[in-house]
């Protein structure tokens, strides 16, 4: 299976979940125009698991802040890497690419990786 996910472990502080949820939105659109399979964005619910590393710890998140878990399904790496680079030139994205935009997160907290899939049911 070729399939390749790019997924992402963000703190969001909660009294901005609205307004990440319509970036997100736009977001997934644009991605998905470009030939992503899924785009999902999650906020956290159920995140008080016992006995082992909870989203919370793993996010670092602050006071007031939850976790926003979520990923981008694509056919491949080759076309992951193809539809971000389209995805980064789309002038849709450009209010979100400024150095100064104010957005709802601090893209330096972010978790990101890219991932090979090794069991799809």
């Amino acid at each position: 299976m070729d399939t390749y996910v790019d997924g992402f472990l963000i703190p969001l502080a909660t009294d901005r979940i609205d307004e990440y949820k319509a970036i997100a939105s736009l977001a997934g659109q644009v991605w998905k125009d470009h030939g992503a399979l899924a785009y999902y964005e999650c906020i956290g619910d159920d995140l008080g698991a016992q006995g082992m590393v909870s989203f919370h710890q793993a996010a670092a998140t602050a006071p007031g802040e939850t976790v926003v878990f979520s990923w981008i399904v694509y056919p491949s790496r080759e076309a992951r890497d193809r539809i971000n680079a389209a995805v980064m030139a789309d002038p849709r994205m450009a209010p979100m690419m400024t150095p100064d935009a104010a957005m709802p997160i601090d893209c330096k907290r972010m978790a990101y990786g890219g991932f090979r899939v090794l069991v799809e049911c």
